[in-house]
């Protein structure tokens, strides 16, 4: 399809542009850096993320992790323990923003390598990570 063949289809059959619904479920402040930490640190717990999230604070988290449950993005785990201990999973939904995750990664290493590298070099996903995820 040419640009304008997809542009007249979005305008016919959308109600809202997709990439902007994705930035409302994911573009509020420390969002992304929440499922970056549950993706790739494996942090479940509340306190475990509140430490772990330089400027965040308990009400924010909170309020963030509370919208991520009920986007679909995480779901909430009560153990009947005392005390009762609460855990966060990613659920499918959620885990298929990290392909998005790995995307915005790669952008700023090779775009802007000053602000992510010490000797300010751009070097690819796969040697940060040494390995390509699909």
């Amino acid at each position: 399809m040419l640009r304008e063949e997809i542009a007249a289809y979005m305008q016919k059959n959308t109600i809202r542009c997709p990439i902007n619904n994705t930035f409302q479920i994911i573009g509020k402040k420390f969002t992304v850096l929440i499922l970056r930490n549950m993706i790739y640190l494996n942090q479940i717990r509340f306190n475990k993320l509140l430490n772990s999230i330089e400027g965040i604070n308990a009400k924010t988290l909170s309020i963030r992790l509370k919208e991520m449950e009920k986007d679909g993005l995480i779901r909430r785990k009560i153990y009947n323990e005392s005390p009762i201990r609460i855990e966060y999973e990613m659920t499918e939904k959620g885990m298929a923003l990290e392909p998005i995750l790995q995307q915005m990664s790669a952008f700023s290493m090779k775009y802007f390598p000053k602000e992510i590298f010490k000797n300010g070099k751009p070097r690819t996903y796969d040697e940060v990570y040494g390995y390509e995820k699909n």
